[in-house]
């Protein structure tokens, strides 16, 4: 027969209620305080989402969420072992964060104001929970960062980079060609170096990779220094490549052909061969496993400028309070 829904429900509870009072407790004041902030900047995070799942260039985005839950995830047995308290001076950074936010919002530009409700949702997680937990789950809320939809900006000098490379490249290979800043004149046609070839999409989700393989697999700051600019260069080279490569088959089988097989390889093959060769160049010097990331709990015990900085902490709901009444008082502004 099958088993009773109260037993089924009994592992789920007493998992719960492994939790230590004081986490739970916090973790409510953290969502409420990550709510009320969410709830300010709903129009922020409505226009992210859009666009890491319409814009392809942030398609990789959808996959943040999950990787940064993961890595806290691995930080679970740690921050058990600690007792969360508020950090006052997190509200500092909430507060510049909504400073950013309302910039961007009243100028009309996106990037400041998406950075500014990331960034509030950031500094909750520092005054809620404190300074100690903060540091060891700092490598998931840096990540944060990578929620922010960026990049644009850097799509007209990428397409120069692009065109340079490829012509260099066209001229290497024996095909007569002319170039004219982003054009380039062969004899098989007329080729332009779109802002959907500059590259951006793929340079940056191989930062993103970059900064996660290079925290979590790497402990020296030279390797993390090498793999990180390997992961900007040979996107960008490897680009050019393509470019090239698209330019040159043109040759024989025409302009149209050849545009086409580009977008099918490029989009499946190329890229994933690109990653494939960086992780495996980087493997064999990879210095610990993912869990191993980050501070320990014993290691900020020792170091007594933590605990000074914690003196006088109240109970994290105290912070929560706090930062509901400033996303309250922000709502107000912004309808007055």
């Amino acid at each position: 027969m099958p088993p009773e829904p109260a037993a089924l429900s009994a592992p789920r509870a007493s998992h719960a209620a492994s939790m230590p009072a004081a986490w739970r407790s916090a973790l409510t004041s953290l969502g409420l305080a990550a709510l009320a902030l969410m709830l300010l900047g709903a129009r922020e995070w409505g226009e992210m989402a859009h666009q890491w799942w319409n814009i392809d260039t942030y398609n990789h985005l959808l996959l943040m969420p999950m990787i940064i839950g993961w890595l806290v995830w691995l930080k679970a047995g740690e921050l058990a072992t600690i007792t969360p308290r508020a950090f006052w001076p997190g509200l500092l950074l909430v507060i510049v964060a909504l400073g950013l936010w309302g910039v961007g919002r009243a100028s009309g530009i996106n990037l400041l104001a998406h950075a500014g409700a990331v960034g509030m949702v950031q500094g909750a997680v520092v005054a809620v929970l404190g300074l100690r937990a903060a540091l060891l789950i700092g490598l998931p809320l840096a990540l944060g960062v990578f929620l922010v939809p960026f990049g644009d900006e850097i799509i007209p000098p990428l397409q120069v980079i692009t065109a340079d490379i490829a012509i260099v490249l066209t001229h290497a290979s024996g095909v007569p060609a002319k170039i004219d800043s982003i054009h380039i004149d062969t004899p098989a046609g007329l080729f332009i170096v779109a802002e959907a070839c500059s590259g951006v999409k793929f340079l940056v989700a191989m930062v993103a990779l970059g900064v996660l393989v290079s925290f979590t697999r790497f402990a020296s700051w030279q390797r993390r220094t090498v793999f990180m600019a390997a992961c900007i260069i040979v996107p960008i080279l490897a680009n050019g490549v393509r470019a090239w490569a698209t330019i040159y088959v043109a040759q024989f089988i025409g302009a149209e052909r050849a545009t086409g097989l580009d977008h099918i390889v490029y989009g499946w093959v190329f890229f994933a061969i690109i990653v494939a060769a960086l992780l495996g160049a980087g493997w064999r010097f990879v210095e610990r496993e993912p869990e191993e990331y980050g501070w320990r709990a014993a290691e900020l015990e020792r170091r007594g400028l933590i605990a000074r900085a914690e003196k006088g902490a109240l109970a994290p709901c105290g912070a929560a309070l706090a930062i509901i009444a400033v996303a309250v008082i922000a709502a107000l502004a912004a309808i007055l």
